[in-house]
């Protein structure tokens, strides 16, 4: 029996790291199997809701920690992963009673990077 090897021409594999862009629009296309009202929908969903929470977390709440832990995984999905990582660093501050003033900054900031995205894609779709 002999073994005869085919030269097999690979795929590239997805990034370890999201894109550099507020959107990882890759991701999101996977997340809603490549339909683009789902993207839309989904997408203008998460910009309001975004924007109601850091106007919520502001004040820091009681439920603050849930606030933001409900803002990371949102924008996981959508593949807004600075504004993730941004909510994880409030919650993990808040839970340890650190100081939030720098990471609420930077929250907002992460949001309105996304927003604009979000309004640029929305635009051109």
């Amino acid at each position: 029996m002999s073994l005869h090897l085919d030269r097999i021409d690979w795929m590239p594999s997805p990034p370890l790291a999201p894109d550099d862009g507020p959107i990882d629009i890759a991701h999101l296309r996977r997340m809603t199997l490549g339909d683009a009202a789902l993207e839309r929908e989904v997408l203008t969903m998460f910009a309001a809701q975004a924007s109601r929470l850091a106007g919520a977390l502001a004040a820091m709440p009681a439920d603050a920690p849930a606030m933001a832990h409900t803002l990371k995984g949102s924008a996981r999905a959508i593949g807004a992963f600075a504004v993730a990582d941004a909510a994880a660093c409030l919650e993990t501050l808040i839970k340890s009673g650190g100081k939030t003033a720098a990471a609420l900054s930077e929250l907002d900031e992460a949001i309105a990077e996304a927003r604009a995205a979000i309004d640029a894609f929305l635009d051109g779709a």
